[in-house]
Order: structure tokens, then C-alpha cells, then sequence
């Protein structure tokens, strides 16, 4: 089998549109199968703490291995440095993911520029203003996926503490797992992990849209897909309100009130979320599609069905 582990030759050709692919020419691969993934977490999106665990979630993957870099809650350049110097120690990575708010941020911006050096594809997984730099993504050769209703948090002192902190990423965490969003964004990174014994690696540019999610979630009942859709939405838009409150507005009373709203949205989104997830269960429709160790996507709806497509 060819190695995943892997690097391939330099290439200057591999930018190549929408859905980019790395030129794995003239590679020369050994026997292992296993992928080394290495996720690098520069501050935080809600979308961080499941991008890792989305990819193997009952953890019995034999063709994956990960490794975790990260700044936690920071991402100022003098942190990012850090954590730069240290993406050459890792060993052979197959498949670089760079997780993070906005891609244009000059924390994130440092790790990019460390990351142009490797000869690795790369991907960055960021939230909605992160749209401003997809140009500048595709220069870089990076591929990105963008999780439009991972919204930003209403970070003023005098609104959030730990608990509202807590509350907020565990309410875009159902909204993204409910309405697609999650499920579109681990079977692109499946595709990337496939193709990785290929001679081109598929690389993504892709929004996770409305429709791609909705589409992703496989709902029958047209109401819940509608309730899906105005959590998706609602989710979408405190981004929107919470920037204004942490960059615009300048009166604590006015921000204040602002960002509890945005957080309101998103509490009421998540209920919606679960309501559609609900409406599948009650109809024993909703679908499943858990992993195989081989990283194989499997298939179900019953309960009781037995996943389709195998168990390898």
C-alpha cells in the first residue's frame, strides 16, 4: 500500500481552482497506511474542539494518527511564534489542518507563513471572516473550509465569564452538528484523507454553507429541515451582531445588550437545532454515518438497521 507518511516533491502547479488538488509526482512511498494528521488550534472557534474528534469518533480509526498543537484561548503573533517554531519538529505529517478564527488575523497570519515553507498540504478551517482571504488561501496553495454559522463570541468583560464562555460554544456546537454543518465538513476532510494515497491530493475550497449542510443532514421531514435552516441562519447572523459588539460600539451599555442578544440567538438556535434532530427521531429516520476503522463512511437510518456498506 503507499505511504501516507510520505512527502511529496516540491511543486509550483498545484493551485488548480475551486477544488484544488497537491501534485504528489514522482513520490516514493513504503508499505505504512497510516495518515499522520497534525491540527494546529490557534485560539478558538466552537468548530475546534470537534474537528479532530468528527474524524473518529469512537476513536477505533487504524489509519489515522493525530498530533495537537495549540495557543488555547490566544492568538497574538507573539504566541503563534511560538507554536511556529515548533511545526518542524513534528515528524513527517501527511495533512496539515490549521484551525482558528479569522484567517487574516496576524496570529494566524504568522502560522501561514511557517506553513507555506512545508512541503505538506494544508488546509485552514476558520469562520466567516475568514471569506476576506480565500484569494490570498488559494495563493498560498492552502485549501479552507469555511464554517459560516460558527460564530464569533460576544467577548466583553462585563458580558462573558467563564460559564457564558461554556454555555455559547456548547449551543454552536448542536447547531453545527444538527444542522450539517459538521457532517459536510468530516466527509471533505474524509476525501482529503482518501486521496492522500493518490497521486493528487483533493484539497477544498469550499463555504459550509446553508445548503451544503442542509444537504449534508439528509433530513426527510421538511419541517425539520426548515427549523434546521432557521437555526443555521440565526446562528449566521450573531456573528454579525457580536462584531459590532466587540469592535464597534463603544458604550458598555450598548455592547453589553448587543452581545446578550447575539448570545439569545444562539441559545434559541440550538433549541430549533434540536427540535429538527428531534422531529428525525420520532419518524426513525434520522441518518447516521459513522466511521469504520479503515475510515470507510457507513450509512443508516432505523435504529435498529444494521450500517450499510460494511464494517471494515
Amino acid at each position: 500500500m503507499p505511504n501516507r507518511r510520505s512527502k511529496p516533491a516540491p511543486c509550483t502547479d498545484h493551485i488548480r481552482g475551486v477544488e484544488d488538488t497537491f501534485n504528489y509526482a514522482n513520490l516514493i512511498r513504503n508499505s505504512m497506511s497510516v495518515a499522520d494528521i497534525l491540527v494546529i488550534k490557534c485560539g478558538n472557534i466552537a468548530t475546534s474542539t470537534m474537528v479532530d474528534l468528527i474524524l473518529d469518533e469512537t476513536a477505533s480509526r487504524e489509519d489515522l494518527r493525530f498530533t495537537i498543537l495549540g495557543t488555547g484561548p490566544k492568538m497574538a503573533p507573539e504566541d503563534t511564534e511560538r507554536i511556529s517554531r515548533l511545526i518542524p519538529s513534528i515528524q513527517d505529517p501527511n495533512l496539515i489542518l490549521l484551525v482558528g478564527p479569522n484567517a487574516g488575523a496576524p496570529g494566524m497570519v504568522r502560522i501561514r507563513k511557517a506553513l507555506k515553507s512545508q512541503i505538506v498540504p494544508w488546509i485552514v478551517i476558520s469562520d466567516g471572516p475568514s471569506r476576506k482571504v480565500r484569494n490570498k488561501l488559494k495563493k498560498e496553495g492552502a485549501g479552507y473550509l469555511i464554517m459560516e454559522a460558527d460564530p464569533l463570541i460576544g467577548a466583553r468583560r462585563e458580558f462573558l465569564d467563564p460559564t457564558e464562555m461554556a454555555a455559547f460554544n456548547s449551543d454552536v456546537i448542536k447547531v453545527l452538528a444538527a444542522t450539517g454543518s459538521f457532517r459536510y465538513l468530516h466527509s471533505q476532510l474524509d476525501q482529503v484523507i482518501e486521496s492522500l494515497d493518490q497521486d493528487q491530493v483533493y484539497l477544498p475550497r469550499k463555504l459550509v454553507s446553508q445548503s451544503r449542510s442542509l444537504a449534508s443532514a439528509g433530513f426527510r421531514n421538511p419541517f425539520a429541515r426548515a427549523k434546521a435552516a432557521t437555526a443555521f441562519r440565526l446562528s449566521k447572523e450573531a456573528a454579525s451582531m457580536n462584531y459590532r459588539a466587540c469592535f464597534v460600539e463603544k458604550d458598555p451599555k450598548k455592547y453589553i445588550r448587543i452581545a446578550a442578544a447575539a448570545h439569545e440567538m444562539v441559545r434559541q438556535a440550538s433549541i430549533l437545532a434540536d427540535d429538527a434532530r428531534e422531529m428525525e427521531k420520532q419518524s426513525n429516520s434520522l441518518l447516521r454515518t459513522p466511521h469504520t476503522k479503515s475510515g470507510k463512511i457507513l450509512r443508516k437510518r432505523s435504529l435498529g438497521q444494521e450500517t450499510s456498506g460494511g464494517k471494515k
